[in-house]
């Protein structure tokens, strides 16, 4: 194991930034989210077919990078960093990683070349730790009826892949209502997804809900690092340039500490989220280890990123909000974007409460008396 980027991630992390810094600046964000189609599409066709995001976690015989976590982590870095409205998270993680698990070959392919963009039809709210909602029946096992709300990646997704217990169908979009819903991160957007007699599509099976939610739920920890630190690095520059009292605003004490504090968190975050990154590199396909050590470890591992990452990127966001004084409340400055992509992914695939509680729980630690 080791927390450290290799050669490679980091030449991804440098194809990934520059084409973020030069098609997804603040600016160009700003417009998208003000516009009736947040979502980028161009960009994520251009990130799939140039870089091949898209297929990071997808095995090289299906079409794809043979990547595993960590590698993925590097991108949700760079993306959290731009607050890029890109359906790499829903379609690249989530979905993929379901398809994966059930050995859905064909349409991980689809995936894989970005030429498909997919989205698992569940709550973003959902937690790895409580079954999900029964919302979604089958009729005779040919159609679908019932409602999933806060479902992220829908309104762009070619197709749906709609959990019924432990068996995934497979709905093409143009079958089904969406709906989106107002938000409070506008850079993903959340929808409601209403089937009423829709056909029930391909179904496949070996849906494992807690496996594939709390892969997600890690790896978005590095996509709260990314906030974090865009918010950290960019509040840095910003007091060393606004003067006070003929001296500039970072050289009083109380700023200092301050700073010195937000520091201090985002390196324990990275620290954080690499080892779940690390660790759950091994859980990618049908073939992972299900050794009951190694998903215990596994499960820890993203629980104890996903719980302080999650508070850390609220935490500095607020903070750099503050220290930019007026202008970090105001619309056109993108603080606001980052902020709210913290407060949303705080609650997003469990609350840092329920990892902690299930972190105690793995962990065989005592409960209040």
């Amino acid at each position: 194991m080791t927390l450290l980027y290799t050669e490679v991630e980091e030449e991804l992390r440098a194809s990934v930034r520059d084409l973020l810094a030069d098609r997804c600046g603040a600016a160009a964000v700003l417009g998208r989210v003000e516009s009736e189609a947040p979502y980028d599409m161009g960009l994520w066709k251009t990130l799939s077919r140039d870089i091949g995001v898209a297929g990071l976690l997808v095995p090289e015989e299906y079409g794809g990078a043979g990547a595993s976590a960590r590698e993925v982590a590097v991108v949700l870095e760079e993306l959290g960093r731009a607050v890029a409205p890109l359906p790499f998270f829903t379609s690249s993680v989530l979905a993929t990683t379901a398809l994966l698990q059930a050995g859905e070959e064909d349409l991980i392919q689809e995936l894989a070349s970005g030429e498909t963009t997919a989205a698992l039809a569940v709550s973003l709210a959902a937690s790895p730790y409580r079954p999900l909602p029964e919302t979604v029946t089958v009729a005779d096992g040919r159609v679908l009826n019932g409602e999933i709300r806060a479902v992220a990646g829908a309104d762009v997704a070619d197709v749906l892949l709609v959990p019924v217990g432990t068996v995934l169908y497979v709905v093409r979009t143009e079958d089904v209502r969406i709906d989106v819903v107002p938000s409070l991160d506008l850079t993903r957007p959340i929808a409601t997804v209403t089937f009423s007699g829709t056909p029930a599509g391909e179904a496949i099976g070996g849906f494992d809900a807690r496996r594939v939610l709390n892969l997600g739920a890690g790896l978005l920890a590095s996509e709260q690092l990314g906030v974090a630190e865009w918010c950290l690095g960019t509040t840095l520059a910003y007091i060393k340039e606004r003067h006070q009292f003929a001296r500039p605003v970072g050289s009083f004490q109380a700023i200092k500490h301050r700073m010195a504090d937000l520091w201090l968190d985002v390196v324990r975050a990275r620290a954080a989220a690499r080892n779940a990154a690390d660790l759950l590199a091994t859980d990618s396909g049908p073939g992972a280890s299900r050794d009951r050590e190694a998903v215990r470890d596994r499960e820890l591992a993203a629980a104890v990123a996903t719980s302080w990452c999650s508070e850390v990127a609220v935490r500095v966001a607020e903070e750099s909000v503050q220290l930019h004084g007026g202008i970090g409340m105001t619309w056109e400055h993108p603080l606001h974007l980052y902020l709210k992509r913290a407060k949303s992914t705080e609650i997003a695939l469990g609350t840092p409460g329920a990892h902690r509680e299930a972190l105690a729980d793995l962990a065989d630690l005592p409960g209040p008396a």
